[in-house]
C-alpha cells in the first residue's frame, strides 16, 4: 500500500504539481519560523527560518534577510529540521542553495532522518544502507528526491553530506507529506480551512481554462461573453470573459471593471482566483444573491485569467515547486509584459520640470510615443493586444493579480529622480489610490494581519498591506503608470499569496483569503463622481475633459458618460470640449457607497456655432489674422 501511494504521488507530481498526499508547504504561511530548527547558523539572517523553498534574499542580504540557512561550520554534522507539530507521511524533499547575487552556496549530497521524539533519529534506509540522496549542482533550480518509501513520523531532519567546494552548506527546502487527521490536535484544527463554495478548485491548463470558461457561459448564458483581445507568441488566444446584465457592448452610465493575471507566466494563484471568482459571481446570481445582482446589474466586468499563456505552459508542465523562482516568467521571446509598456512618466515629468518647454504634454491621455509603435522596438505581441483592449474600452478601476508577496502595490511604479532606486513617489491621486489598495488589503485573511511572517525580505505592515510601488522598487514602463497616464483606468498591482504557484489543495483556503477582497475591491469602482456631459440638444459630448480642482491629473468623456474616482469630500469640477464653453460646479461625494451623479450641459462656442453656419452652406470662415493679411496687400496694391 505505501509503495503504491508513493507511486501514484510520483506520477501525479510529474503530470503538473499535483501531489494529493501533500497537504503543508513552509510558504502557506502555515508552517511557522518556530516550526523550523537548525544545528547552527552563521547568522541570523542565515538561520531555519529563512531555509524555505524559493524565498529571496534582500538586496543587501543583510543580518535578517539572507536566501537560505547556512550552518555556522562546513561538517557532516549539520542539520536543518521541520517539527510538522503531528504524525505526518512524508514522502519527498525539494531542496535549492542559497539565493545571492554575490555568494554561490548549495548542498550536493544529504541523508534524511525522521523522529517521534526530536531525540532518537532513524535515517531512511535502502538495501544497502542510509540513503544519499542528490543535492543541488547549481543554487537555483529546485532538485526533488523521492523517499524510497513513505514514512511517518513528526520531525524530519535533513543532513548534508558533502556541498559545493568553493562555497559552504547552504540550502533552501520543502518537505512533501501529509499531515494524518487528528481531531484532538490544536494545530491541526488551527490549520483546517474549509469553503462551502462548489467550485473547480484545481489547476487549470490552457484546454481546462477554455472549457471552464465554456461552462460559466452555458450556466449564465445572459450575463456573462467570452471573446479574446489577441494572441500569444505561440498563437494562444487571450480569452476574456465579460460579465454584465448586457454583455457585449458599452451602456451608458455603466462604469467598466477589469481584473488581468499571468503577466508572469509563473505566477498561477491569480489565474486561478480569476477562474475561480466568473464561477462564484455565475453561480451566486443564479441564486439570487442581492450583493452579486446589484454588483452585475450596474457595472461591466472583465476578466482576463492568462495574460502570458506561454509562459504558463512551462510553470505548469514543471510542476508546484519545480519551476522555481523564475521559470515560465517571461513571454516566448522573453519579454517581461509587466514592465513592458511606454514610459510616459519621463515625458510628464520632463515637461513638468522644464515649464518654458515648448513641447508640452498633458496630464493624462498622454500619447505613446513614436518609437514605441514601431515594429522593430522590443515590445511583446501580449502587450499590444492588452494596449489595444485598454484603448477600446472605458475602463474605471483595474487590479492586475500577481504573486509572491502579499501586498497591494500602487502607482507611481516608477520614481521621478533618476538617482534614486526607492523613493516615495506619489500620483496626483495618491489619497484615492491608498484607499482602493487598503479597501482591498484590510478585507483580506492576512494582509494586515500583524502576526504573520513577511514572504521574503519586505514588511509591509507598517502601512497596512499597502505600498507605493517606488518606494518598493523603482520600475519604467509598468501597467499601473502607463494606465493611469495614458487612459482613465486606476490599475493597481495585487499581490496575492507567498507563493507563486500554491499546490492545488491550498486553493481552497487562498479562495478564502481572497474572495471578499475581489469582490470588495470590484465595488470600489462606483466611488467618486459620475455623470453624462451632454449638448443643449441632450446629445453626449466624447472626449470631453473633466478636471477636478486641487488634482493636476484629468479624465475623459467616453460616450458622454464619465466616473471620476474621489475619496469622500466636496469637489470643485469642471469640464471643457473643444468648440464648447466651459462649465463647472460643486459635487460632493459622500460615504455610502454609490457614485454622486455629477452632470454638465455645455453649450457651443460662437465660434463653433459660425463655423457650423459657414460650413453648411459651403463656406469657410476667414481667421482674423488671414483677413488682416488680405487687407493689408489689397491697400498696398492701392498706394501702388
Amino acid at each position: 500500500l505505501e509503495t503504491k501511494l508513493h507511486t501514484v504521488a510520483w506520477n501525479e507530481y510529474r503530470r503538473g504539481g499535483k501531489i494529493k498526499t501533500r497537504d503543508e508547504k513552509e510558504n502557506t504561511l502555515k508552517i511557522t519560523d518556530f516550526q523550523l530548527h537548525a544545528s547552527t547558523a552563521k547568522r541570523y539572517g542565515l538561520g531555519a527560518h529563512r531555509g524555505r523553498l524559493n524565498i529571496q534574499a534582500g538586496v543587501n542580504e543583510n543580518d535578517f534577510y539572507d536566501g537560505a540557512w547556512c550552518a555556522g561550520r562546513n561538517d557532516p554534522y549539520q542539520w536543518i529540521e521541520v517539527d510538522a507539530r503531528r504524525l505526518t507521511k512524508f514522502t519527498g524533499v525539494i531542496t535549492q542553495g542559497r539565493n545571492s547575487l554575490w555568494s554561490s552556496n548549495w548542498v550536493t549530497s544529504y541523508r534524511v532522518l525522521v523522529s517521534n521524539d526530536s531525540h532518537a533519529w532513524t535515517a531512511v534506509r535502502n538495501e544497502s544502507g542510509d540513503v544519499i540522496f542528490e543535492g543541488n549542482s547549481e543554487k537555483e533550480i529546485p532538485v526533488l528526491n523521492m523517499l524510497p518509501v513513505p514514512l511517518v513520523a513528526r520531525y524530519i531532519r535533513i543532513n548534508p553530506r558533502s556541498w559545493f567546494e568553493e562555497g559552504s552548506i547552504c540550502m533552501r527546502l520543502e518537505i512533501l507529506g501529509c499531515p494524518l487527521p487528528d481531531p484532538n490536535n490544536y494545530y491541526h484544527r488551527r490549520n483546517e480551512m474549509t469553503t462551502t463554495d462548489n467550485l473547480d478548485f484545481k489547476h487549470h491548463n490552457y484546454k481546462e481554462m477554455r472549457q471552464l470558461m465554456k461552462t460559466v457561459n452555458k450556466m449564465c448564458p445572459n450575463i456573462t461573453r467570452i471573446y479574446n483581445i489577441g494572441k500569444s507568441n505561440q498563437g494562444l488566444k487571450l480569452y476574456a470573459v465579460e460579465i454584465s446584465d448586457n454583455p457585449g457592448e458599452h451602456e451608458v452610465g455603466e462604469p467598466e471593471f477589469r481584473y488581468i493575471a499571468g503577466a508572469h507566466g509563473n505566477e498561477v494563484l491569480g489565474r486561478e482566483l480569476i477562474l475561480l471568482l466568473m464561477q462564484f459571481m455565475c453561480q451566486e446570481y443564479l441564486a439570487g444573491n442581492p450583493r452579486i445582482v446589484h454588483l452585475i446589474e450596474d457595472t461591466r466586468i472583465h476578466l482576463l485569467p492568462s495574460v502570458n499563456p506561454d509562459g504558463y505552459d512551462k510553470a505548469y508542465k514543471a510542476g508546484s515547486e519545480l519551476g522555481g523562482w523564475s521559470l515560465g516568467r517571461w513571454t516566448q521571446d522573453g519579454i517581461d509584459i509587466n514592465n513592458n509598456f511606454p514610459d510616459l512618466n519621463s515625458l510628464l515629468w520632463e515637461s513638468e520640470d522644464q515649464k518654458k518647454s515648448k513641447r508640452k504634454v498633458p496630464n493624462h491621455y498622454i500619447p505613446i510615443p513614436d518609437w514605441y509603435l514601431s515594429e522593430n522596438a522590443t515590445v511583446a505581441v501580449e502587450t499590444r493586444a492588452i494596449i489595444a483592449w485598454m484603448e477600446k474600452i472605458p475602463f474605471v478601476l483595474g487590479g492586475n493579480l500577481q504573486g509572491g508577496e502579499l501586498v497591494v502595490a500602487y502607482p507611481y511604479d516608477m520614481v521621478r529622480s533618476m538617482w534614486k532606486t526607492q523613493d516615495y513617489t506619489p500620483t496626483p491621486d495618491d489619497h484615492v489610490f491608498r484607499w482602493l489598495a487598503y479597501s482591498y488589503a484590510s478585507t483580506h485573511r492576512l494582509m494586515t494581519d500583524a502576526r504573520r511572517r513577511a514572504c521574503h525580505t519586505e514588511d509591509f505592515q507598517k502601512e497596512d498591506g499597502t505600498v507605493n510601488g517606488a518606494s518598493w522598487h523603482t520600475v519604467a514602463g509598468s501597467i499601473n503608470d502607463f494606465s493611469y497616464l495614458h487612459t482613465n483606468c486606476f490599475e493597481l498591482s495585487i499581490y496575492v499569496g507567498c507563493d507563486k504557484y500554491p499546490h492545488e489543495s491550498e486553493l481552497p483556503e487562498e479562495w478564502e483569503n481572497n474572495r471578499e477582497s475581489l469582490i470588495v475591491f470590484m465595488e470600489q469602482v462606483h466611488r467618486g463622481i459620475k455623470g453624462i456631459v451632454k449638448d443643449v440638444h441632450g446629445k453626449g459630448i466624447p472626449n470631453a475633459v473633466i478636471s477636478v480642482e486641487g488634482v493636476n491629473h484629468d479624465i475623459r468623456t467616453a460616450d458622454g458618460d464619465y466616473w471620476r474616482l474621489l475619496n469622500p469630500g466636496e469637489y470643485v469640477v469642471g469640464v471643457k470640449a473643444e468648440g464648447y464653453t466651459t462649465a463647472t460646479k460643486t459635487c460632493e461625494v459622500g460615504y455610502d457607497m454609490g457614485a454622486t451623479q455629477c452632470d454638465f450641459t455645455i453649450s457651443k462656442t460662437n465660434l463653433a456655432r459660425i463655423k457650423e453656419i459657414m460650413k453648411k452652406f459651403g463656406k469657410q470662415p476667414m481667421s482674423l489674422s488671414a483677413r488682416r493679411l488680405r487687407q493689408r496687400a489689397r491697400q498696398w496694391r492701392q498706394q501702388r
